[in-house]
């Protein structure tokens, strides 16, 4: 039995004024399918209804000229790990690993980091009838303690509300490089078993596919055997494959006799490092191998929606787009930098850091006949948001959610509201120092710097903070020749509404905004 909520008063009250609006718009309507399309490190400059330009996203584009498109749309952290935990479980990362918070992404080794009672998305939709798969990235773990990769993979997804996962168990440029299928290796062989030997063991792991320096940071693999296995995983074709498997997967629910609705979470590799587009999409792009990989992306993309519209369901299918959290600068960062593409358009900062380059993603969602075609939303919306606005979705109440930060927002999806949804979201970047809040225009960091990646110089593969900012011409008043300024604030203040791209800190101008918010940040850090 999954665990039943808690909620607190304010929330339950937002949930259940909107829950009754918003579901008066689907009743009497078939449960529609939902696709989430998660993508990783895909930043707010990264598709052309972002502003790109440098690359080519007509699929991306048509869903959000078919759609709607959110400007204030957030991943709860910087970090890939705790934003899938925040999306899948709708509690902010600072509740996980028993209240001491998940920050970084989970090691190779790691065991599954979200209990199996808890209430996930998947159980949402199963509890209400659909067919459930994810697909893809996973980089959540897998078992109970420390997972030597010895035995079925359980817990894992199939115990968290997925009927059907197939995909990269941690992330493509981490081992093991193979795919898991439900909670077993794809092509594993008894006789040649997949084995951890751990970092510094090169003369013994089993080898993968070879790529150029340019591709970007890979770690070196730490598993032997399995040669089966490993051969099946070519960096070069996973989005082939990933997309082949949502289109069978998608045709097969929609060709069966008996014809429940479906949720599919799928979990790109795109466009995390290493940059290794297939062969059609290599060179295609004006941004190097990071933009041909945004376009390969974009192609994935349209062998979802194509095969919705073949299969005569795309009417009846809700399909958000989104990233789990903002891009990177490492070498195809860069790259694609200097060739002129905003990767995360203007915005202050990166992967890693809570400034707002960090976690402002792309969220774009269609939903023919519900969501008004071609229009944008400035609600602040969060990805933890998503359990609250399923149950919504599926006509279940709020009540049964567990200790839950997320707050329905189906309204701003299927609707205009004139007053904001969300009041307040608490935000993480890597570091716990500079877990922030987001309370109306008011952004509040405690601390200086972003908290995100240390790295100072162009080679270095983690490139972040003030370095970084100064390499793609970012203003900050903190910030003074790529550095952060001896005599800074010791914490920041932003005033989003007039100042978007945080250029000025005015923290010692607000001290009353600023002891209000340390207040109700307080309130969320973990007491352990």
């Amino acid at each position: 039995m999954k665990l039943k909520p808690r909620v607190s008063l304010t929330v339950k009250i937002i949930v259940c004024l909107f829950f009754i609006s918003s579901t008066l718009k689907i009743q009497a309507q078939d449960k529609p399918n939902v696709i989430y399309i998660l993508v990783d490190d895909l930043g707010y400059g990264d598709v052309g209804c972002y502003g790109a330009t440098k690359v080519k996203t007509p699929n991306i584009d048509k869903l959000a000229s078919e759609g709607k498109i959110f400007t204030d749309a957030h991943s709860a952290s910087a970090v890939c790990t705790p934003s899938r935990y925040a999306l899948l479980t709708g509690q902010y990362p600072v509740r996980g690993n028993k209240g001491k918070g998940i920050w970084g992404p989970a090691p190779v080794t790691s065991e599954l980091l979200i209990n199996p009672e808890q209430l996930t998305i998947a159980d949402v939709f199963k509890n209400s009838g659909y067919a459930t798969a994810a697909l893809g990235k996973w980089h959540l773990g897998f078992g109970q303690g420390e997972n030597t990769w010895d035995k079925p993979l359980r817990p894992g997804p199939n115990d968290l509300g997925f009927d059907y996962y197939y995909g990269i168990p941690v992330v493509n440029s981490a081992p093991p490089y193979v795919y898991v299928e439900n909670d077993r290796v794809v092509g594993e062989d008894p006789n040649d078993p997949l084995v951890y030997v751990g970092r510094g063991k090169e003369k013994e792991v089993t080898p993968i596919t070879p790529i150029p320096p340019e591709a970007s940071q890979r770690t070196a693999n730490m598993f032997k055997g399995a040669v089966k296995a490993h051969k099946l995983y070519n960096d070069y074709t996973v989005g082939t494959v990933l997309a082949g498997k949502a289109v069978d997967w998608i045709t097969e629910k929609t060709t069966n006799e008996k014809q429940n609705p479906f949720f599919l979470y799928m979990a790109t590799t795109h466009i995390h490092h290493p940059f290794t587009p297939g062969t059609n999409f290599q060179g295609k792009s004006d941004a190097e191998l990071y933009g041909d990989f945004i376009q390969e992306l974009d192609w994935m993309v349209g062998q979802v929606t194509s095969t919705l519209q073949k299969q005569g369901v795309a009417d009846n299918t809700l399909v958000i787009f989104t990233s789990d959290n903002g891009a990177m600068l490492n070498l195809g960062g860069r790259n694609a930098v200097k060739a002129g593409h905003k990767i995360n358009g203007d915005l202050l900062g990166f992967k890693f850091g809570v400034w707002e380059g960090g976690h402002r993603v792309p969220f774009i969602a269609k939903w023919p006949g519900k969501i008004e075609a071609g229009t944008v939303s400035d609600q602040l919306i969060c990805n933890v948001d998503m359990l609250a606005t399923f149950m919504a979705l599926t006509g279940q109440h709020p009540n049964n959610m567990d200790s839950s930060d997320s707050v329905n927002v189906l309204p701003a999806l299927v609707d205009d509201p004139k007053e904001p949804i969300r009041k307040e979201l608490l935000l993480a970047a890597h570091k716990p120092t500079h877990l922030s809040l987001r309370k109306g225009k008011w952004m509040y960091i405690p601390a200086k710097g972003s908290g995100g990646f240390g790295g100072s110089q162009p080679h270095h593969h983690a490139w972040g903070g003030a370095p970084a900012v100064a390499f793609v011409g970012g203003v900050n008043s903190d910030i003074e020749d790529g550095h952060i300024k001896d005599d800074a604030p010791v914490a920041q203040l932003y005033n989003l509404e007039e100042d978007k791209y945080q250029s000025a800190n005015v923290y010692t101008q607000f001290p009353e905004v600023v002891n209000e918010m340390e207040a109700t940040l307080e309130t969320y850090k973990p007491k352990n």
